[in-house]
């Protein structure tokens, strides 16, 4: 691509781009345009593809943490799924499958972060492929394991690291003992990540094991009452030095969400009335996360730290994964529908008003709840934002697939999968979506796999291709116009 048509991209990207505060919440064309813009100027923050540095790609620059970086990754797969709009899922492919962060097993557990990785990192990398085999997405590497066999290894990694020598059980939120920060430590982070890749492998495996695994983690979570019995909040965690009796009833937003969206779906693989009570009390128990004094009272924010107005760039993060994990709940479990609708649409309203800021006047700002911008601009603002804003196409868009509808799909011709593409209507049951795959399902034998024009794609992209599919994030910053 010549320099000269990355100027004419560029400047073509700087025209069309649709202010978010312009949502109109009935109309999925501005749902999808905004969606559009607040998804661009997300992956402004990636440069990852552009670095000389092997352990760069697929990651993100401080502040932001490498889980933040699987986040991300996620909340794209959720924007192509939603919108359809591939512009960056090349780059999406290539940093999941980046050996750096891949690791030599494979399970998301790769030297190069040794530092900076724990075990509730690994949920946010593995929920992400979780996504991507829950939805067919394509993995056109065939040296690599497929999209449903790397979450498998994720959770097997997890798994190994169970111990009940302390606490009756339960993960350590740290997994190397020279970090020692989290070593004495057992989080609902951690321990909900697990749980909630553990109900969406039993449903899309139908494999009995994962089934017992996210009841064991269920019940551990509510015997040292890291789940509230009267309130269903999700407190923090507990230390392990006095076998977990003193915990911390710190709350966020995304433990709340991540143990909702796991009950949610076991809600609805199981069909027992247990799980359905429990997603509607923990669906409910997010009500301290909604403003009591913004009008009308039902705006998101997080009230650890956005009062005293002390958010780190990991709590700028959190709210969207809420946000998701809600309207995922609703997917799954339909009686959510009112509470979700009637909580995330405010909510949705409130956010795009604050982007109105920065540069480009169009930046987010973190406190949702205020009028307006309010200064903290950030990636994790336009994360939540996005997840907030692509939500709400969530209705229309087709369910996470299970079983025999998972395929291994080799085929990234977008532009040509775009036009066959089908919508429809999700359900709460397993969905069949019409694409380009192989026959078999995620968990079966890789033998059968058939070569295509973009086999290898994730190991070898040109130049032009990763700046192109990157959608001039990277231009804009070059040029001073993001």
């Amino acid at each position: 691509m010549k320099f000269l048509g990355l100027l004419s991209l560029a400047s073509l990207a700087v025209a069309t781009k649709t202010p978010p505060s312009s949502l109109d919440t009935k109309s999925s064309k501005s749902i999808k345009d905004v969606a559009g813009t607040l998804a661009f100027d997300t992956m402004t923050y990636y440069r990852g593809n552009v670095s000389s540095v092997p352990k760069d790609m697929g990651d993100l620059q401080d502040p932001y943490y490498w889980w933040v970086a699987g986040a991300l990754w996620g909340i794209m797969l959720d924007y192509y799924h939603l919108t359809g709009d591939y512009s960056y899922n090349d780059v999406v492919i290539q940093a999941l499958l980046a050996p750096t962060n891949l690791g030599t097993n494979h399970d998301y557990v790769p030297t190069e972060h040794a530092d900076e990785e724990g075990n509730d990192d690994l949920f946010f990398w593995g929920q992400a492929v979780l996504s991507a085999a829950e939805r067919n997405f394509p993995q056109p590497n065939r040296n690599l394991p497929s999209w449903l066999q790397l979450s498998i290894n994720v959770f097997d990694s997890l798994a190994s690291r169970w111990d009940p020598t302390t606490c009756g059980g339960g993960l350590r939120w740290q997994i190397y003992s020279n970090n020692p920060n989290g070593m004495n430590y057992k989080n609902t982070v951690t321990n909900g990540g697990f749980f909630q890749l553990a109900a969406r492998l039993a449903r899309i495996t139908g494999e009995q094991k994962y089934l017992d695994w996210a009841n064991k983690v269920w019940d551990w979570s509510w015997q040292y009452e890291f789940i509230d019995h009267n309130n269903y909040h999700v407190y923090d965690g507990a230390d392990i030095r006095d076998n977990c009796q003193k915990k911390s009833t710190s709350t966020y937003t995304y433990t709340a969400g991540i143990y909702l969206y796991g009950a949610a779906v076991l809600a609805n693989y199981t069909g027992k009335p247990e799980w359905a009570d429990r997603s509607k009390r923990l669906v409910e128990g997010t009500a301290w996360f909604f403003h009591p004094d913004s009008k009308p009272g039902l705006i998101m924010y997080e009230g650890a730290c956005e009062p005293v107005n002390k958010c780190g760039a990991d709590a700028s993060t959190h709210k969207g994964y809420l946000a998701r994990f809600m309207y995922l709940a609703a997917q799954m479990q339909p009686s959510l529908e009112g509470y979700v609708h009637d909580h995330l649409l405010p909510t949705t309203k409130a956010a795009v008003q604050t982007c109105v800021g920065g540069k480009s006047g169009r930046e987010c700002g973190l406190r949702w709840w205020m009028s307006g911008f309010d200064g903290n601009p950030g990636l994790g603002q336009q994360m939540c934002a996005l997840e907030a804003v692509q939500g709400l196409l969530l209705s229309d868009a087709p369910a996470p697939l299970q079983g025999k509808d998972v395929k291994v799909v080799r085929d990234t011709d977008w532009a040509a999968m775009a036009k066959d593409k089908v919508t429809i209507k999700s359900t709460p049951t397993s969905t069949t979506t019409s694409t380009s795959s192989e026959t078999g399902t995620g968990t079966s034998s890789e033998q059968s796999a058939k070569p295509s024009k973009s086999e290898g794609a994730a190991d070898h992209f040109q130049a032009d291709l990763v700046l192109a599919s990157f959608s001039v994030g990277s231009i804009l910053l070059f040029l001073g116009l993001a």
